[in-house]
């Protein structure tokens, strides 16, 4: 039972801190009940500048929409899902969150 109750728990960030490297590889995940129907998600944030090169996500078997990037260790990084173009998401899963002073929202925040 623990491990259903585990496998239920679908992590949204998953790092991988580099020992030969100051990279981290993160591993970003929109869950498939927050993009349901969507046709693509993109990954937007500091670390893309934000629309100027969005990081298409790939749709995973389950629904899910995944991608993963190296960032820099010791930084936080804003970002937001944008999905199917005309739709913002945040991460469940943040390490934090901060407003937007564009669209007085909020950012998630990845912290490494």
């Amino acid at each position: 039972m623990r491990a259903k109750f585990l496998e239920q728990q679908k992590v949204m960030i998953k790092k991988q801190f580099l020992k030969s490297k100051p990279v981290c590889k993160v591993t970003f995940i929109l869950a498939a009940e927050a993009a349901t129907d969507a046709e693509k998600v993109e990954l937007v944030g500091d670390f893309s500048k934000w629309n100027e090169a969005p990081i298409k996500m790939k749709k995973m078997k389950s629904g899910e929409f995944k991608t993963t990037v190296d960032l820099e260790k010791g930084q936080n990084y804003e970002f937001r899902y944008l999905i199917d173009g005309n739709k913002w998401a945040n991460d469940w899963e943040a390490d934090a969150y901060v407003p937007n002073m564009m669209t007085f929202e909020e950012n998630s925040v990845v912290s490494l």
